[in-house]
């Protein structure tokens, strides 16, 4: 296929790709799931598990194996803009009101499910043909522990403003955990992905890398005050390009010395200056790379995505297990985890709930993952559904709390909403 048939064939796809989003998210927002649940369920079913296996030929006229690279680059965009306002928009201000209990949560949020995923993959790596034989057992284990440890902070923030929770203590406790969690996630995947790497060429690479770009980070943070002065002097239109050349420079650096784009893009809006000017240059490009740009990646992970490959009884006995894994250890571990830092029962079983959902960031760590060669098809195919059940799970679950204690409460007036069901 030439590049003048290319264009053709990339514009409709988008077409359909964000007609056929916009339409199971409007589907799944009557069951009460956030849109980026409807986005990754429509990336499934225009992929080979629901329209390969229905329409074969409708899937390969609409997306060519030629297209697969652009449809990547695109979906690449909206990867790294939305890991920019991710991290544009975490505040070290909610970690330091609820540190104490937050600390505990995360912690037992990251290791008890790594820990998990580990030991699970040790029990089988002989027994379920998951595994990539070139890849390390202890590189498979890590990897598989870090994405069962994976918080969706981005759509936990959006369920807690959605329901007007930001005020409350599972909410500031949730968005403490959560954002800690992700980072120490993204340190541990990118810690995996160096040991991954052939010989100590990138592995060195990766790390001198990561203390440059940590010094110019701090460089960074340390002069927040001043660069927000000079971008509020700045007309809007040279703010917005400032901001675009920023984010692509960081995205291409971390990508070059082996720890993705998205690292990049995270770390920089942590430090990135923050004033009224950046949030509306800010807010002029977030709205775009979601709602245009991020469909785009649903669907090339749909793509990489064939639930067949799920068919044997043993890789079905392993999905099962990694998705009970991951909810024992997240949902579970973050639970006692508050009971133990002094929580009620009701705030404790709320934290858990939401800190459980994987979403968009568990998606993002496996198609890193089969990009560097450790994730086969069948993996990817099991760490999908472990993202989609424990993401679909997390709005049901809270509306229940809800319910049992609205029932508590009109039961018995005197108990105290939030006690231990």
């Amino acid at each position: 296929m030439s590049t003048t048939e290319l264009g053709p064939v990339f514009f409709l796809a988008v077409v359909v790709i964000l007609l056929v989003c916009r339409l199971v998210g409007r589907a799944l927002r009557a069951l009460g799931q956030p849109p980026v649940v409807g986005e990754m369920v429509a990336g499934v079913v225009l992929g080979p598990s629901v329209l390969g296996l229905l329409a074969p030929g409708v899937e390969t006229a609409l997306f060519p194996p030629e297209l697969r690279p652009a449809l990547y680059v695109a979906g690449q965009i909206g990867l790294v803009v939305f890991m920019f306002q991710t991290g544009y928009e975490f505040r070290l201000a909610r970690i330091r009101t609820v540190a104490g209990p937050a600390a505990m949560i995360s912690a037992a949020g990251i290791f008890v499910p790594l820990a998990m995923g580990v030991g699970l993959t040790y029990a089988v790596h002989d027994r379920v043909d998951v595994f990539p034989a070139d890849v390390s057992v202890a590189v498979s284990a890590l990897f598989v522990g870090v994405t069962l440890a994976i918080t969706a902070f981005p759509m936990m923030a959006r369920i807690i403003t959605e329901r007007g929770l930001t005020g409350t203590r599972f909410g500031s406790l949730s968005l403490a955990s959560g954002a800690v969690d992700d980072a120490l996630a993204w340190v541990l995947l990118a810690g995996v992905l160096g040991m991954a790497g052939s010989g100590t060429g990138p592995l060195a690479l990766a790390l001198g890398g990561t203390v440059v770009l940590v010094a110019v980070l701090a460089l960074l943070a340390r002069s927040g005050t001043r660069m927000a002065g000079l971008a509020d002097r700045r007309p809007p239109d040279e703010l917005l390009l400032i901001t675009v050349l920023a984010l692509f420079l960081a995205a291409w650096y971390t990508d070059r010395i082996g720890l993705y784009a998205v690292f990049g893009a995270f770390s920089l809006g942590v430090v990135f200056p923050r004033s009224e000017a950046v949030d509306r240059a800010i807010g002029t490009i977030g709205p775009i790379g979601r709602i245009v740009f991020l469909p785009l990646f649903f669907t090339y992970s749909g793509l990489n995505t064939d639930f067949a490959l799920l068919a044997s009884p043993g890789l079905l006995l392993f999905t099962a297990g990694c998705v009970a894994l991951a909810v024992l250890g997240k949902l579970g571990a973050c639970w006692l985890a508050a009971r133990v830092a002094g929580e009620e029962g009701a705030v404790a079983l709320r934290v858990g709930t939401l800190m459980n959902a994987r979403g968009l960031m568990q998606l993002i760590a496996i198609n890193i993952g089969l990009a560097a060669g450790i994730v086969t098809p069948s993996m990817f195919a099991v760490l999908v559904v472990v993202a989609l059940v424990t993401t679909v799970m997390a709005t049901p679950m809270l509306t229940l709390w809800d319910r049992i204690d609205a029932r508590r409460t009109a039961g018995a007036p005197a108990e105290r909403v939030g006690a231990v069901p």
